[in-house]
């Protein structure tokens, strides 16, 4: 769980993988449209975007970027949310995760 802003920043950045099955969730205390990017990022993801307990987009399978961090690609959602769920590209595909679908977060 990426909760300050450090954390936040950092990501999955500089990890080499993934475990299967496992992700980071972002936490924000409010609805925005986030900008996500791919700086350091060592493999391609789906990026969630969760508003509240429902799933309002997904960016499917971003890739690698080999552009300078000031020219990196910005991904953000359709609408404002308050959630970001990081999973390894292809996890939304394998498990049929879907916009509208609802999520369950247990602490």
């Amino acid at each position: 769980v990426a909760i300050t802003a450090k954390e936040k920043e950092i990501g999955l950045g500089n990890r080499d993988a993934l475990p299967s099955d496992h992700g980071m969730l972002f936490v924000y205390d409010h609805k925005e449209v986030f900008p996500f990017w791919m700086k350091n990022m060592r493999f391609p993801i789906d990026i969630i975007w969760i508003d509240d307990r429902t799933i309002v987009d997904i960016s499917k399978n971003v890739p690698l970027s080999t552009n300078p961090v000031d020219q990196l690609p910005i991904y953000h959602p359709k609408v404002p949310v308050d959630k970001v769920l990081e999973v390894n590209a292809g996890i939304t595909d394998k498990y049929n995760i879907s916009i509208g679908d609802k999520v369950d977060i247990n602490n």
